[in-house]
């Protein structure tokens, strides 16, 4: 596999095997795509006890929807993990994939935008969430539009199409 740089971006754009709506071509760097952060957000219930690890775990049943908005940012507390969506929906050919990866300016705080689900499988349209975490020692204020991550394209040997139970998610 070989990771895409901005003019290879641009040609696969155009060929329809990178669709990224809504899309700005200032989004595009060197070798990724910025995404920004979504309006919606999922919380963890501060009341739930323990979580079976098993392939039946439902996120769904241990969190709670949240909305927000440039005035009515969210404060991640130090510690604290919450799922974001990203406002992009991202679709990818069959012989490419992505990887989310956090922005430097926002790891230098201590933003940490995925734990460990950072994969885009190839044949994936959908909006990506974030598992994000405060890793510092301070709150931070998380504002919807913020390009708050990048995905790096990388083109795979052979084709395949994602099928997996995230296959059609929108939103957090």
């Amino acid at each position: 596999m070989s990771v895409l740089t901005r003019k290879k971006i641009f040609d696969e754009i155009k060929k329809n095997n990178i669709i990224i709506q809504p899309f700005n071509k200032n989004q595009v760097g060197t070798g990724s795509i910025d995404l920004s952060l979504s309006d919606r957000l999922r919380i963890f219930n501060k009341t739930t006890k323990a979580s079976k690890i098993t392939e039946e775990a439902d996120y769904k049943k241990i969190t709670k929807k949240v909305r927000i908005s440039k005035s009515k940012p969210f404060i991640l507390r130090p510690n604290e993990t919450i799922l974001a969506g990203t406002k992009e929906k991202i679709t990818l050919s069959a012989n490419l994939c992505g990887w989310i990866e956090g922005r430097s300016r926002f790891a230098r705080f201590g933003l940490g935008v995925h734990v460990s689900a950072g994969f885009i499988h190839p044949g994936t349209s959908n909006n990506p969430v974030l598992e994000v975490t405060n890793l510092g020692p301070i709150s931070l204020v998380l504002i919807p539009g913020v390009k708050i991550c990048q995905v790096i394209i990388e083109r795979c040997e052979g084709e395949e199409t994602y099928q997996g139970k995230f296959k059609d998610q929108n939103q957090a």
